[in-house]
């Protein structure tokens, strides 16, 4: 797994200088927020100033309403143990939560959180974001899909650095009309252009979580979200005991 990581940042490094065409980011942390060493993070965004957030594993998956400040669920709806929840979000009236390989989507009323219906999904579950028009999702390769509120395909995109396409697209989160995307296993996030799906930048969030607070169970950076109230960006990862409010530093 270490080799196949390096691999993964020694290409997108490579690419990403070729020809100057796509811009380099690292992070740099604003502020830090507990966060539950409980929550297999799957999905993370923001509404109306409240942090949402879907987190995985069978037996353990699970969608909440987060304190920010103390990183409890203030609410919770835990899923049946042949569950593996993956990304959320909300559209207009709607929450729509994907689910890993049960192939199965759930959508709940955004705002008490009612069970509203499921519907058939044909692929695997990973991302889920909004334009705030449709959906987008993930499936752990280099496509993304563009979906009405039905989980009907209205345009699938093959998200490509410099040429090249890159697969483990995960977490999504759509910030002032890119697409983020983690790429699992790595400590990378793709800036994508939605209209052509070319990789505008990637930005490096290695060594976000120092060693010293990592244990044997932590696991991969995954989890973007931005509050639109105040553009405040923010990350954390599979069991990881910190939320980081982060900003973008320019690696040229």
């Amino acid at each position: 797994m270490r080799r196949f990581l390096t691999l993964i940042m020694l290409t997108l490094t490579l690419c990403s200088c070729a020809e100057g065409k796509v811009r380099q980011y690292k992070v740099r942390v604003v502020n830090q927020y507990p966060h539950d060493t409980g929550s297999y993070t799957q999905g993370m965004f923001f509404k109306d100033g409240k942090l949402y957030e879907s987190t995985g594993q069978y037996g353990e998956s699970s969608f909440r309403i987060v304190d920010l400040e103390t990183g409890k669920a203030l609410r919770k709806l835990d899923f049946g143990r042949k569950y593996f929840v993956e990304g959320s979000v909300v559209l207009g009236n709607e929450l729509f939560i994907l689910t890993w390989t049960n192939k199965v989507a759930f959508v709940y009323d955004a705002a008490t959180l009612e069970y509203k219906a499921t519907y058939s999904y044909p692929r695997q579950g990973w991302g889920l974001t909004t334009d705030g028009r449709q959906l987008i999702a993930s499936d752990g390769s280099s496509k993304l899909y563009f979906m009405d509120g039905k989980f009907k395909v209205l345009k699938t995109l093959d998200v490509k650095l410099d040429g090249r396409s890159v697969r483990n697209l995960n977490e999504l989160e759509y910030i002032d009309g890119k697409i983020w995307a983690n790429v699992y296993v790595s400590d990378i996030i793709l800036i994508i252009n939605p209209d052509t799906g070319n990789v505008e930048a990637t930005i490096d969030c290695s060594g976000l979580l120092p060693a010293a607070l990592r244990k044997p169970e932590t696991d991969v950076l995954n989890g973007i979200a931005v509050n639109p109230k105040d553009g405040k960006i923010y990350l954390t990862g599979k069991y990881w005991p910190r939320l980081y409010e982060v900003s973008l530093v320019s690696k040229d």
